[in-house]
């Protein structure tokens, strides 16, 4: 198992968004992870990539608040919930956020060079980049653009290019449809379709539950931080229960 999420928690001072959770991503699949708003996917992304753990020193030292974790997150055979999210970036496990967020004042091929910001080989970033110019086209013809003038199409594009650029042996991302038009979600999940492709595995958040079905692995259904169903998109859709209730089907 290339991810293992065991028994995790997550409470924000008296809120549980994340309740006993456990997971996993084989090496090479495509999971989703759908459910309702309010559900905990977002979280459980950002669990997972020590992006909660950050939030809560910060939360600790601004407010005096408290996010509680508990349980064990394993990624490639080594546990990685008890180090700083730069090192599990280091490790292959790169999060995608819902929303894109660029750095806005930042060019294309700057944002694009942050993705790289731990690899030091300058042919390895040049190799990297002139993959994510090849999957996104678009991108190469506004390097020098400032990302905050691009459409929400291709700041997503740019998202993806520069998680990309990390090397994900694991690439989680975050609702990449949310907010564009039909033409150019088409665009974004072939896109996705192309990374998997590639042989990168990937753990994918997202509401169009149609579309993802037909190219997942498996699928997590998630409802208040819980697990309520694992399944192909066929086994899930046969269960009126799950449709209804929380794939709103």
């Amino acid at each position: 198992m290339l991810l293992e999420v065991d028994h995790l928690t997550v409470c924000y001072d008296k809120a549980m968004l994340i309740n006993d959770l456990s997971m996993g991503v084989e090496t090479g699949e495509l999971v989703s992870l759908v459910g309702p708003n309010g559900a905990g996917k977002s979280t459980l992304l950002r669990a997972i990539t020590g992006l909660v753990a950050w939030e809560r020193e910060i939360t600790r030292r601004s407010t005096g608040g408290d996010v509680i974790i508990e349980g064990k997150v394993t990624f490639d055979g080594e546990r990685i919930d008890l180090i700083p999210a730069y090192e599990i970036v280091k490790r292959g496990l790169i999060h995608c956020p819902e929303r894109r967020r660029p750095f806005r004042e930042m060019t294309v091929f700057d944002n694009l060079l942050a993705g790289a910001y731990l690899l030091k080989e300058e042919n390895e970033i040049q190799d990297n980049l002139d993959k994510v110019y090849q999957l996104f086209p678009a991108l190469q013809g506004r390097s020098n653009q400032i990302s905050g003038t691009l459409s929400g199409g291709e700041q997503q594009m740019l998202a993806i290019g520069r998680a990309l650029m990390s090397q994900p042996k694991l690439l989680c991302i975050d609702e990449p449809s949310t907010g564009l038009a039909p033409i150019l979600r088409t665009m974004v999940f072939e896109k996705i379709g192309e990374i998997h492709n590639a042989g990168i595995t990937l753990l994918l958040v997202e509401q169009e539950i149609s579309r993802v079905f037909k190219m997942a692995s498996r699928n997590y259904v998630l409802s208040s931080g819980k697990i309520i169903a694992e399944g192909t998109g066929d086994q899930l859709l046969q269960d009126e229960v799950i449709r209804k209730t929380y794939l709103g089907l």
